[in-house]
């Protein structure tokens, strides 16, 4: 059973290539609950047509609102939200969620003092209660109201916004459709400027604080400098604004001793060099000395013409001698007085070098100890600077928050709301065609579940896909017609239909058409009865001696359809009387066909079927007829078939179109496989032609010899 449920479910989830197409499957579904879609389509349009008389009308008020990005700053000045900060793409989406916000609403209420207000209260057909409840709770109510009755519907590709407001009285929505923008724009204008108020307090807050430690640090660094006695005299500040290098008293001091010492020791190195030649500079560049030289030179040139004329004795000579040796003592002294001098001068520039030398090493200690200070100083000053910045900074940023919040709104009233002339709502048009929307839905869900509900065969092609098994054929519904009237002319359409059936039966063994079988159905009223007679009809019209015994026990219908009594019949037979040939019935429709009446209702056909007398009759009443043809009970609750396909080739199956749930077939199916009886195929009765996705094919081949499609019971 369990393979078996696996190839139903592999068969029934892959595509049938027989099916119709699904368009024509709906409709067919539409076709059969037409009724019940019409009830529900007319219910639900006579519902609108009333909800429209009865409800009160409704008028709606417009105004329109222009939403900028760029925010209008006429003081230049910028304010807590960035420049880019509305450029955002969800800006626009923020506001209009701001539109049908709860504080506005409230907002509104308390402007309009909506939560005291009949008029309000009676315009939203609501009862007006004063004094149950506080203010606050009646402003929550009101707002609740006004967010129920607000629409806030975007301009696509624009900046504008409409805001709808709705309500039973004209002049209360237009007044509540200006009062919504009014404090729209205003709430957007107090949320800027208590922005700006928040941001304003808390930078004064700052500004304090860095004003004390700005303070705190100038005066570590005044205290630092005091106390290591650092006299900054000049500062050279750097590209970027920091101070760079500073001059202090001692570096000043040190840099003058220092151009002194270089000017001391260049006039030590030129006296020291001026002693090597003090002589002969002397003699040269002193006028006194040059005079004298020049006074002995000419002293020698008198000595020299006396000498020539005299001689040395001469007195004249003699004068002009000592003249000459008191004039080089003169020389003599004078440059002894002048190598004196330059001797003097070196020594005086040695003594002023060595002092200067002295002061300069001391200074140079006293350098480097200050720049070993000047780091702690720089770290302090550094600390001070940046303070400095931080509180310059805060204070130019509080300074122009004060003027931030003038900056011009950018939300704009563009067209007012005005007192509408007519109103809205209720709309016949659209009620009626929501209520047709919404009975078309109804109508859908409800069919969907009674198809859920009536799962049963309707098409010939579900059959194969939902049983496993092949159809022999499909007989159309016959309506009130007479069957048997209408077999009695073999042109018919269920003459037709059964003709089929007996050539698809010819497929279904390697010897043709069964010698015999059994026709049965899950339940009575499916036509199996009908199916017997019109199966063993048509094989008797073939020339093929043909039986058709009745083996529904407990209610027979066979002798009904042959016109004879149910006297004696199977029952007696399987009771133990054997001479069937008395009991056989001739046609009178047919010459080859011949019946066996059910007999006897027994008390038990269970207990007769299922000892072996069945199977020897069959066996004995193959001798006889060409094809034996067994009109069995039900499968539903009854163990008779099951007991009837062991003496037979196999079985029938009879299936009434859209009567027994799929199910129920199903397990009457398995019934038959656990008795391991061979079932040729199913014979699909009582199909509508109106319903069936397949009636065209069936209806045009079993219904073109007929003058009309006259409607039989199958």
């Amino acid at each position: 059973m369990s393979s078996s449920a696996n190839r139903s479910e592999t068969q029934s989830s892959a595509p049938d290539p027989s099916a119709p197409p699904l368009m024509l499957q709906y409709w067919q579904i539409a076709l059969r609950w037409k009724f019940v879609i019409i009830g529900i389509l007319a219910f639900a349009l006579a519902a609108g047509i009333l909800a429209t008389f009865l409800a009160t009308p409704q008028f709606t008020a417009r105004t329109q609102i222009e939403i900028t990005r760029d925010q209008k700053n006429p003081t230049n000045v910028e304010g807590i939200e960035s420049a880019q900060s509305s450029q955002e793409p969800e800006f626009y989406q923020t506001q209009y969620e701001l539109l049908e916000s709860r504080s506005l609403a409230e907002r509104v209420a308390r402007q309009l003092n909506l939560g005291n207000s009949a008029e309000f209260y009676a315009a939203h057909s609501m009862e007006f209660a004063p004094g149950n409840a506080d203010a606050a709770a009646r402003v929550r109510s009101a707002a609740g109201i006004l967010l129920a009755n607000v629409e806030i519907a975007p301009l696509t590709k624009s900046r504008l916004v409409d805001v709808y407001y709705t309500s039973a009285s004209p002049a209360l929505s237009a007044k509540i459709a200006n009062a919504w923008t009014e404090n729209f724009v205003q709430a957007s204008m107090d949320r800027r400027f208590a922005a700006t108020q928040d941001a304003r307090a808390f930078l004064e807050t700052r500004l304090r604080e860095y004003a004390q430690k700005l303070e705190d640090a100038e005066r570590r660094a005044a205290a630092f400098a005091v106390e290591r006695g650092i006299v900054v005299i000049s500062s050279t500040p750097e590209a970027n604004g920091r101070p760079g290098a500073q001059k202090t008293l001692v570096s000043g001091e040190l840099e003058e001793m220092s151009n002194e010492l270089v000017k001391a020791t260049a006039a030590r190195v030129a006296a020291q060099a001026a002693i090597t030649r003090a002589t002969s500079a002397a003699s040269v560049q002193n006028p006194t000395v040059a005079a004298l030289r020049q006074e002995r030179a000419r002293a020698m040139a008198e000595q020299s013409q006396i000498l020539a004329q005299f001689g040395p004795e001469y007195p004249q000579a003699q004068a002009t001698k000592q003249r000459l040796a008191a004039i080089d003592a003169s020389i003599g002294a004078e440059e002894q007085r002048i190598t004196r001098s330059v001797r003097n001068t070196y020594e005086e520039a040695l003594r002023r070098e060595n002092a200067l030398r002295s002061n300069v090493n001391e200074l140079k200690s006293q350098v480097q100890g200050e720049n070993r200070d000047a780091i702690q100083l720089n770290i302090y000053r550094r600390d001070a600077d940046a303070t400095r910045q931080l509180y310059d900074s805060l204070l130019q940023r509080t300074k122009e928050m004060s003027v931030a919040s003038v900056a011009a709104n950018n939300i704009a009233v563009v067209d007012r709301a005005e007192v509408p002339v007519s109103p809205t709502s209720p709309s016949l048009v659209t009620n009626v065609m929501i209520a047709l929307l919404l009975g078309l839905g109804l109508a859908l869900i409800v069919v969907i579940g009674l198809e859920q509900i009536d799962e049963g065969l309707r098409e010939p092609n579900d059959v194969r896909r939902l049983l496993e098994l092949p159809l022999l054929g499909a007989v159309l519904d016959q309506g009130d017609s007479e069957p048997l009237e209408l077999l009695a002319d073999p042109k018919s359409n269920i003459s037709e239909a059964y003709l089929s059936v007996r050539t698809n039966l010819a497929f279904s063994t390697d010897h043709g058409v069964p010698k015999s079988l059994v026709v049965t159905s899950t339940s009575p009223g499916e036509g199996k009865s009908t199916s017997s007679f019109s199966l063993a009809l048509v094989l008797a019209r073939t020339g093929k001696r043909t039986l058709l015994i009745d083996a529904d026990m407990r209610s027979p219908s066979v002798h009904g359809f042959a016109g004879i009594e149910n006297g004696a019949g199977l029952s007696n037979l399987l009771s133990g009387e054997d001479d069937w040939q008395h009991m056989v019935r001739k046609s009178t429709m047919v010459e080859r066909l011949e019946f066996l009446p059910a007999g006897r209702t027994p008390p038990s056909a269970a207990e007769l079927l299922s000892s072996d007398r069945m199977k020897t009759l069959v066996q004995e009443l193959n001798r006889h007829y060409d094809h034996i043809v067994i009109d069995a009970p039900p499968l539903l609750g009854l163990a008779d078939v099951p007991l009837l396909t062991r003496a037979v080739e196999g079985c029938i199956f009879t299936v009434a179109s859209g009567q027994v749930p799929v199910r129920g077939l199903r397990t009457s199916l398995g019934r038959l496989q656990q008795a391991h009886a061979r079932i040729f195929g199913v014979i699909l009765t009582k199909l509508s032609t109106r319903n069936s996705l397949s009636g065209y094919g069936y209806g045009y081949g079993y219904g073109y010899g007929a003058e009309t499609e006259t409607p039989a019971k199958a």
